[in-house]
């Protein structure tokens, strides 16, 4: 009986698993194709269209240079280190009670901690923070053997 048993339960158990063939039809709306689409063709045009703003971010560091409650005197901060350094962008995070000034979209930790030495003389409050940038644009010009 038992032998009977076994052999019914691995006969039912082996057709089963050939029994699991079949066809898989996806039924989607077809404003998705046309997302993708249209966020493809954003990516591809972000130079043009954004004048060389970065679409995607990812984590990176920035430098904090000076943080206060008084607002004007973040704003004035903010414009002495862009007269200074023009080339690098500026952002002011308010976090209740405070602003705080934080500058670059660096990759690297070593990229940041070199304008910390640099800055070290003219702003005494620097600090390096992770968190989402702007990816910054590459410059390939420098690698272009002319």
């Amino acid at each position: 009986m038992k032998i009977i048993l076994t052999f019914i339960l691995s006969f039912i158990i082996f057709s089963a698993s050939f029994a699991q063939k079949g066809e898989v039809i996806i039924i989607k709306d077809p404003l998705i194709d046309s997302l993708i689409a249209k966020r493809l063709a954003v990516y591809k045009t972000a130079g043009d269209v954004k004048v060389g703003k970065p679409i995607v971010s990812s984590y990176g560091y920035r430098v904090q240079i000076f943080y206060g409650s008084d607002r004007r005197e973040v704003f004035n901060q903010q414009a002495r280190f862009k007269g200074s350094y023009p080339k690098f962008n500026t952002y002011i995070v308010y976090k209740e009670p405070n602003y705080y000034v934080r500058v670059g979209d660096f990759r690297t930790r070593l990229e940041a901690q070199r304008l910390i030495n640099e800055l070290r003389p003219t702003f005494p409050t620097l600090f390096i923070f992770r968190e989402k940038i702007n990816a910054p644009t590459l410059d390939t010009t420098a690698d272009d053997p002319k």
